[in-house]
């Protein structure tokens, strides 16, 4: 790339030179080209982002399996987070994508993958690209092919899964639209009570001597990577990988929301932009409150006016125009990691649930863990993305090591249905078709299961076995092969309408310099991550001749690529806890991902290729929908859409406090007619001079959108609620609706109306 710029080799200048001097120039060049290394860095690195929020209405949310558990509004909005990272123009390269979803999903990487080849040929390929999950369970579902995964969504949902390939690919295309000279630190640090493990008693039936090289039952290190621009030496990102579900937002909860690491992202993101001068500060002195109070009531509410498609847009506070600080906080082996961390409690009696079985008095709906906000699951959310936050700060700010060397990577694709894995002593034994067992049905301390299961569960009663073998009998081989769980469903038989579970999985290792990045496809126990991770670095190291040292970082990057739930190792599924019974493929799951892992590390350690492996079906066509559209819309007579339907109550005071809640409710149409990508739903607006300047869009965390459908669904309502946060200017404000509408056999029309204004002091 530099070289031809600083050898002008074709110059008359020199041309004329001699052989001696030739050589001082092309010595002084290859001197200068060392010094640009250093101060541009050594790598070109890129980030991006793209609003991935899906149907914030009637769609299921992804993670909890509550068929009940419909979008009706957002926290805060979803996005998609890339790096890229290349030795050069035409170097070695990948992307990596941190997806505010439940997980990734086969489908979406392969129509992703496809969108990449039409832009960029063979650039960005299956092997060097990678799309992670943050485990979120607040986020719209119905984007995997797979039956179980889709069921309580009614199926497949097109928009859903639309806008999560949209903007991943975005993602991907602005960060490498960014790529620039630049450098990458890594720092590693704890995080302090952000995870307990929800499943205590199934990892004391790890070996003690094992047990005894960790100081906790869960893995509390946080490993982040700082992005530094060469030339400007201002940091572009920030992602880290640390393990905690995405379930501070309960099973009741219908708000799309990031969760604990959306939040994380979000707070991290607005602090560079406050760092920059380009945030939110307070400034309370020489405001006269009663002028300010006046003057709001004179402002009343607007009403509902057209507005255009992209009007929205220019309410947003944060424009995306491929120059915003990125900020991803991944996930790693999350599989028994709580964030709920005051513990599980029988929500009868307030006693501590059972030990091993997670249930009170045999129930185990009565068994839930509780956050530190708890009761209140917004305030767990904050707090919790809030401790990954600080600490993600503390590291960025203090981050020293850079890293350098190699960018490579391996991957494979591996039917992992039928794997033989030689384990110690020549032993041979193998995977097993796909299947859950009762512990599956019975959930987690989280979200609790129905229908009477238990975690640990070893037996099935007589009924449930009836409605399984209505479903699909499994086979003897299965029963045997998965044994001692009970198979529920044996979803790895079951091929109707289409297949149930995925046979074909993607394995996937990253190099960046002493980094290694494991893409796994589910959620590892953090013992079963610890083996895998080690397994990775002691092959590295033992057959890379000396190039692989022993500050090597090893990181799993959880739910990445495609899904298929859980792995546990050996001795946490004897006990046929949730995370157990929901290891898919038998009780040598996690043998044969540390064996198929260890070929890749193997081949990567010893610069070899490995086999592509059996393609993982593309399920698009064979898709079936069972969601209703949104009906025409059409409002009561006399109501136009953005009408104000409850206008901001004042409180006695007249004016709102730090901490109070501003809110109305305007007329409005379904919200699935446009996802406003980009945009926004909400806006809280604030009176400059003779301008209302946008402050607040439905990407903050302290604004809320929340719809509600009326009238047979013809109409509904969209309440704007807002809590006023810390560091608000006194002035006046007002709420702002965005919405679009639909007539049956007419286009969508847009629209917009605001409140009252009132002061904040």
């Amino acid at each position: 790339m530099y070289l031809p710029m600083l050898i002008p080799h074709e110059s008359k200048t020199v041309k004329m030179m001699s052989n001696k001097g030739r050589k001082c120039l092309l010595l002084l060049s290859l001197l200068a080209l060392v010094v640009l290394g250093v101060v541009n860095g050594e790598y070109l690195i890129g980030v991006g982002s793209y609003d991935s929020t899906g149907p914030a209405a009637a769609v299921n949310l992804m993670g909890y399996g509550n068929i009940q558990q419909n979008a009706a509004g957002i926290h805060f909005r979803l996005r998609a987070r890339a790096f890229v990272v290349a030795e050069s123009p035409n170097g070695a390269r990948f992307a990596f994508v941190n997806l505010d979803a439940g997980m990734a999903s086969q489908l979406v990487t392969i129509k992703v993958l496809e969108r990449l080849r039409s832009r960029f040929g063979d650039l960005y390929t299956e092997e060097n690209v990678a799309i992670s999950g943050i485990h979120t369970h607040a986020g719209p579902g119905g984007y995997l092919q797979y039956v179980l995964y889709i069921v309580t969504s009614l199926g497949f949902v097109k928009q859903s899964f639309d806008a999560i390939i949209d903007a991943v690919e975005q993602s991907i295309i602005q960060a490498h639209n960014n790529l620039k000279p630049g450098s990458i630190f890594i720092n590693r640090g704890d995080v302090d009570n952000a995870g307990i493990s929800r499943s205590p008693s199934a990892y004391l039936l790890n070996p003690a001597e094992e047990r005894a090289q960790y100081p906790t039952n869960v893995d509390k290190q946080m490993t982040l990577l700082k992005f530094v621009d060469g030339e400007s030496r201002e940091s572009i990102g920030a992602f880290n990988w640390f393990a905690t579900h995405g379930t501070s937002m309960s099973r009741d909860n219908r708000l799309i929301s990031g969760d604990n690491k959306g939040a994380a992202a979000r707070f991290f993101e607005d602090w560079y932009r406050s760092a920059l001068g380009k945030g939110k500060s307070a400034n309370r002195s020489n405001v006269d409150g009663l002028l300010l109070i006046e003057k709001a009531q004179t402002i009343g509410a607007t009403g509902g006016q057209p507005c255009s498609k992209t009007s929205s847009r220019s309410s947003k506070v944060r424009i995306n125009d491929g120059s915003l600080f990125v900020a991803a906080f991944c996930q790693s082996n999350v599989g028994d990691v709580s964030p709920n961390v005051l513990g599980a409690f029988c929500t009868d009696t307030g006693k501590p649930c059972d030990f091993n079985r997670s249930s009170c008095n045999g129930d185990d709906t009565l068994c839930v863990g509780r956050g530190p906000g708890y009761p209140d699951e917004i305030l767990s959310t904050k707090i919790i993305g809030d401790r990954q936050f600080k600490t993600a700060l503390e590291l960025f700010k203090s981050a020293k090591e850079e890293l350098t060397g190699k960018i490579d990577y391996r991957h494979a694709y591996v039917n992992f249905t039928d794997i033989e894995v030689e384990l110690e002593g020549n032993r041979v034994v193998k995977t097993c078709p796909a299947a859950v067992g009762a512990g599956f049905a019975a959930g987690t301390t989280d979200g609790p299961g129905q229908f009477g299961f238990q975690q640990g569960d070893t037996e099935i009663n007589p009924f449930w076995k009836l409605v399984r073998n209505l479903l699909k009998k499994p086979s003897a081989y299965q029963e045997k092969c998965q044994k001692p769980k009970p198979v529920l469903l044996s979803t790895g038989e079951m091929f109707h309408p289409y297949a149930w579970a995925p046979a074909i999985l993607p394995i996937q290792m990253l190099r960046l310099g002493q980094l290694i990045i494991l893409s796994v496809p589910g959620e590892f126990t953090t013992m079963a991550g610890r083996r895998l991770r080690e397994a990775v670095m002691e092959t590295l190291i033992s057959n890379g001749n000396g190039e692989f040292r022993e500050d090597l970082q090893v990181v799993i990057a959880g739910l990445t690529n495609t899904y298929s739930q859980y792995v546990a190792t050996f001795e946490e599924y004897t006990q046929q806890r949730y995370e157990a019974a929901s290891t898919l493929y038998g009780p040598h799951t996690l043998s044969a991902y540390i064996q198929e892992f260890k070929k890749l590390a193997k081949a990567m350690a010893t610069g070899v290729k490995v086999p592509r492996g059996p393609s993982p079906p593309d399920l698009s066509s064979v898709q079936i929908s069972l969601l209703l559209p949104p009906p025409g819309d059409l409002p009561p007579p006399g109501i136009n859409f953005g009408d104000i339907k409850e206008d901001v109550t004042q409180p006695e005071s007249k004016t709102f406090k730090m901490g109070d809640r501003a809110n109305a409710t305007f007329w409005s149409a379904d919200p699935r007619h446009d996802l406003l990508t980009e945009g926004t739903f909400a806006v809280v607006e604030k009176l400059e001079g003779e301008r209302w300047i946008p402050v607040h869009d439905d990407d903050d965390f302290c604004l809320f959108f929340k719809w509600k459908s009326e009238n047979y669904g013809l109409n509904g309502s969209a309440t704007i609620e807002w809590e006023v946060p810390e560091e608000t200017k006194p002035g006046i404000y007002r709420l702002r609706h965005y919405g679009s509408s639909q007539k049956i056999f007419s286009p969508t029309e847009y629209f917009t109306g605001a409140s009252s204004a009132f002061t904040v002091s």
